[in-house]
């Protein structure tokens, strides 16, 4: 399975999300910022950054791809369109 460019940066952004996820350069630190420590704060934004670069992940095609699917199509509204294959509503109409 031959991979685009664009799929394959995916891989190293992932593992940097990854390695970061442990507030390694905070250890030892006792700081507090509104209450918090700031571990607590570096893990919320660290939590933000990932639900953004997944839902572009997901927005690219790349996770249909990677599944071995053909991305389907969106419409203007944010539903997927629906197929041409018979669902079990439109089985029992036959």
């Amino acid at each position: 399975m031959t991979r685009s460019r664009s799929d394959i940066v995916w891989i190293p952004t992932f593992a940097i999300l990854v390695a970061f996820a442990v507030p390694w350069p905070l250890w030892g630190v006792d700081r507090v910022v509104a209450g918090l420590p700031v571990w607590i704060w570096w893990h919320v934004a660290w939590l933000g950054l990932c639900a953004t670069l997944f839902a572009l992940f997901v927005r690219s095609g790349a996770w249909e791809r990677g599944m071995g699917q053909r991305p389907t199509a969106v419409a203007d509204a944010g539903t997927v369109e629906e197929s041409a294959t018979p669902t079990a509503d439109t089985e029992g109409d036959r």
